[in-house]
């Protein structure tokens, strides 16, 4: 029994996140829309106490459930970023709700049920943690964005993203088959080992990948796998957009590094291959279809595309350095991403939807420090200096110039300096046009402060990266 509970110890914060959410549940039900907000504050003390339990297992490893789970220091990295990206996204959701009526507990009790899964993918060691992992995550994520049972635009984006992921889903089972057919092993390390082994079935292992790779990219929102990305982000409600373009992506990091990284290092010249052909299909199809869009929600998929882009290049590198650097990139994109769709809630209020760019229009006259923030995180997600964004993008490139793959440096250049046209075009908007709407700003007072902060966040990230950097390289021992 001591044996048991000290194997489970490494797994306390994942029972603890699903024994609250359970208890949300159960608390919502006699809870009265006067006090319904009890539910955001639990969810949020949920995200705290879990914060709390992973700090405090920080620098110890160990593995639980017979080896499918693995408690490290990337993990612990990954799940605080996880907890406070998602901590954000409730906050920013609330108000947002709220003037919907739909400020319910079920929004935040999928909302941890999906970090749970986000954190199982950070932490598994076996293919079937992965799996299980990640259904419990899209699930989660299918209902949310159907939350809005009275908009047909997001049921049928409901529709598409659960048809579309369920296809992605049964590519990466296939995959994983494969793999177990031909290792004999569902453990990441047993797998490693077995492909670096004379007389494996290498071919099927390769066949196997390729499967592994589509789900994998579906998953992240990589071309040519990207078509539900845009259709769902538009018709989600933006509370539930704001929640699928930041934390998910830590977790589809997470995915690539222990299927590609730690189980599947020994074919990198197989894997590489494919993802140089997605990465630059991402950088091309996002940052050039970007252009065209009006709607910012649309407009911040195709960026989140060709975003996926230059993470896969850090990937694709096949070096700890470009591993630290995917990981760099993941963190901070997540947390420009939190903020800019915090930023859309912001503009939101009762009846009206901050979604098209002319939304934006003289946002400078109407809140001159609001527009401030918001011109951060478009300079951010440009790669202008001394915004995270460019020394994000930067250890991407050089970690991809270290393996003497010039053309796609050159590639990720060429495409940034397109893709910078249209967050340009956001600053300019609410700077130089007129505003259609003086109306003043609704959003809560800490609504206000933690969007303000998450956007000074990525300006000072980018003047003291060295920090975040350093963790990083310490997760993945570059």
């Amino acid at each position: 029994m001591n044996s048991v509970m000290a194997d489970l110890s490494h797994a306390w914060p994942e029972v603890y996140i699903l024994t609250m959410a359970c208890v949300l549940l159960v608390v919502d039900l006699y809870l009265t829309e006067r006090f319904r907000f009890v539910s955001y504050l639990l969810a949020q003390v949920t995200l705290l106490g879990a914060a709390m339990l992973t700090l405090g297992q920080m620098g110890g490893e160990g593995t639980a459930f017979t080896g499918a789970f693995v408690h490290d220091a990337m993990s612990d990295i990954l799940k605080l970023f996880i907890y406070l990206v998602s901590a954000m996204v409730f906050l920013y959701a609330r108000d947002y709700l709220k003037a919907r009526n739909l400020l319910k507990g079920e929004f935040y009790m999928l909302g941890l049920f999906g970090v749970l899964g986000m954190m199982l993918l950070a932490s598994a060691h076996s293919l079937l943690m992965l799996y299980l992992g990640l259904e419990l995550m899209s699930l989660s994520m299918y209902a949310l964005v159907a939350f809005n049972r009275d908009s047909p635009v997001a049921s049928e984006a409901a529709m598409k993203y659960f048809v579309l992921g369920a296809i992605a889903s049964g590519m990466l089972l296939y995959g994983m088959s494969l793999i177990y057919g031909a290792t004999g092993s569902l453990d990441v390390a047993t797998v490693a080992q077995a492909v670096t082994d004379e007389g494996v079935k290498g071919q099927v292992i390769r066949f196997g990948v390729v499967f592994l790779l589509v789900g994998l990219a579906f998953k992240l929102g990589a071309a040519p796998f990207h078509m539900w990305l845009p259709d769902v982000y538009q018709g989600a409600p933006t509370a539930v957009t704001l929640y699928l373009s930041a934390a998910p992506k830590i977790a589809a990091f997470a995915m690539f590094i222990r299927l590609l990284v730690d189980g599947l290092s020994g074919l990198v010249a197989d894997w590489q291959q494919m993802l140089a052909v997605m990465a630059v299909l991402s950088l091309a199809i996002g940052n050039v279809v970007a252009i065209a869009q009006t709607n910012i929600k649309r407009m911040l998929a195709y960026s989140t595309i060709s975003h996926a882009g230059f993470l896969l290049l850090g990937v694709l590198a096949g070096t700890p350095d470009g591993y630290a650097a995917a990981m760099f990139y993941t963190l901070t994109y997540a947390i420009m991403a939190a903020a800019g769709f915090g930023m859309i809630t912001v503009l939101s209020r009762a009846g009206f939807e901050a979604e098209e760019i002319d939304d934006f229009k003289g946002l400078n006259s109407r809140s001159p420090w609001m527009a401030g923030m918001m011109a951060l995180i478009m300079f951010s997600m440009a790669g202008v200096p001394p915004t995270v964004g460019f020394f994000a993008k930067l250890g991407v490139l050089e970690a991809v110039l270290a393996v003497d793959m010039v053309w796609l440096a050159l590639a990720a250049v060429f495409f940034s300096i397109i893709g910078a046209y249209y967050y340009i075009r956001v600053v300019k908007v609410m700077y130089f046009d007129e505003a259609a709407d003086e109306s003043p700003l609704e959003a809560a007072v800490d609504t206000r402060i933690v969007v303000s902060a998450n956007a000074l966040a990525v300006l000072y990230l980018g003047l003291f990266p060295g920090t975040l950097m350093a963790i990083c390289n310490a997760a993945l021992g570059a």
